[in-house]
């Protein structure tokens, strides 16, 4: 009976278009930027990827639940989308490993989902009008309310988002007996990448998005990493400043997504957000030191300027992104710092780009033969 008694549900975008669909659940409301995703699988690990906090979720394919949810397959510790938007929306699943179904894990995290949308549709629409702020909704009677309500909502550019899903208190993961020590910014960081590090013989300790390097530097660690997160970079002056302070000291540091943004601010070079963005798990990408093509996961709505990465006298371009041509990665010439604009430690299939934690690792190593 599910099936037939679900509540009619829209979608109401900032500039009064509406999309119909049905609730997956009860009654509900969520607001945030409306953006999609164009991979075929890991709904789990996008739904509980932080740096996807304040945005309402448009999955591209066409069944979304069918294979369930697993405990090991979330990269935090809830779902972090605002509100998701699909076709088909399964609640029953047929994969043997899973824990429990997806309508399960949206109702223990308290999350409103619509189906029944014609995503096709809706994708186009914001290909060629932009990402841009929207409500999803069970109040089909009341738009008029909806309208202001969404009209209070603010917008991405300029919002800061790393607060609200960092740690408030720094925390360890990993052997405290590894060879290794790095020292973390949490701006949204995904458990993947700490995974990545330990099991390439270092320690972890993440530190909350607005540590100072003073505090980090106690530690004595051996490289220190930026993460991914949420929301504009430009409003993140701290870490910028400690980004500053790293470099100066020409120690190993490693950006990932904002934390690649963060590192090209600290070198004074802007940010803009993207008309749509990138987020899929099939982005080529390639790599202009070694000439090989990557296959990538990405999520990311804003990038940095080209033009003045080009012209840094300080900054060289490493990656490019195949489709239009964005900057997917920077390094400094004469400084141990790299970035990159994707998610290597995704690996949706494709292991392309893992070798960059092999390359943090090694310019660890390499600081710590010249320190010694």
């Amino acid at each position: 009976m599910k099936y037939l008694s679900r509540k009619k549900a829209i979608i109401l975008l900032a500039d009064g278009t509406i999309f119909y669909g049905k609730a997956i659940g009860n009654e509900g409301t969520a607001f945030g930027e409306v953006c999609f995703n164009t991979g075929m699988t890991g709904y789990q690990e996008i739904f509980t990827d932080p740096s996807y906090y304040g945005q309402l979720m448009v999955a591209t394919n066409a069944h979304i639940g069918n294979y369930g949810v697993t405990n090991d397959e979330v990269e935090s510790d809830s779902i972090k989308i605002a509100g998701l938007i699909c076709k088909n929306f399964s609640y029953n699943y047929s994969r043997v490993g899973a824990d429990n179904s997806l309508e399960t894990f949206f109702n223990d995290n308290d999350l409103f989902a619509i189906s029944d949308v014609d995503t096709r549709a809706l994708v186009s629409y914001i290909r060629d009008n932009g990402a841009m702020n929207a409500v999803i909704s069970t109040r089909v009677d009341d738009i008029d309310g909806l309208k202001k309500e969404l009209a209070a909502i603010p917008h991405m550019k300029g919002l800061e988002l790393a607060s609200k899903v960092s740690a408030k208190e720094p925390y360890y993961f990993g052997d405290e007996n590894a060879s290794f020590k790095i020292a973390a910014l949490d701006l949204g960081i995904k458990k993947n990448i700490l995974r990545n590090f330990a099991k390439r013989d270092a320690y972890i300790k993440v530190f909350p998005y607005n540590t100072s390097f003073e505090e980090m530097s106690m530690w004595n660690p051996d490289g220190y990493f930026l993460s991914n997160g949420p929301g504009d970079p430009e409003p993140l002056n701290e870490a910028q400043q400690l980004a500053k302070e790293i470099i100066i000291r020409d120690l190993p540091l490693f950006g990932i997504c904002l934390g690649h943004q963060v590192i090209a601010l600290a070198n004074g070079v802007s940010t803009y957000k993207m008309h749509n963005g990138h987020r899929g798990i099939n982005h080529p990408v390639k790599n202009l030191i070694s000439g090989k093509g990557e296959i990538t996961s990405q999520n990311h709505g804003f990038a940095i300027n080209r033009e003045q990465t080009e012209a840094h006298p300080d900054l060289e371009i490493t990656h490019l992104h195949l489709n239009d041509n964005t900057v997917a990665g920077i390094a400094m010439k004469d400084k141990n710092c790299f970035s990159v604009q994707y998610h290597p430690e995704a690996s949706p299939g494709p292991h392309d780009s893992s070798y960059l934690f092999d390359q943090f690792i090694a310019n660890i190593k390499k600081n710590k033969h010249q320190t010694v």
